[in-house]
């Protein structure tokens, strides 16, 4: 009988997968206010950060508001708490969520 064995190496994998970028990803929620985009937006260009993808719509809830996701490739995550807390205190944000897109593993 014979068996077969698959060597895992660890190091290579690890290597793999901290050359691919860290994703971080942002729910705002904010008045539904003309200026309230632009807000949210400048706190990343302040930054230097340029946005991988945003999405933003008004919501027909009982009181409208904007809702605004931001995925931004490549920022370290204590900057990303930084970010988010620098949205906190912008008046017309209501709440921010952040997420983090990790690599996939490899198996």
């Amino acid at each position: 009988m014979s068996t077969d064995s698959v060597r895992f190496d660890a190091d290579r994998v690890d290597a793999a997968l901290e050359a691919q970028p860290y994703r971080a990803c942002f729910a705002v929620r904010a008045a539904a206010d003309p200026g309230s985009l632009p807000r949210i937006l400048e706190i990343f260009a302040k930054r230097g950060l340029v946005p991988s993808s945003v999405q933003a719509r008004l919501t027909n809830d009982a009181e409208p508001a904007l809702s605004v996701d931001l995925q931004v490739t490549g920022m370290e995550p204590a900057l990303v708490e930084i970010v988010a807390e620098t949205l906190r205190q912008i008046w017309v944000v209501e709440r921010v969520l952040t997420a983090e897109v990790l690599p996939a593993r490899v198996a």
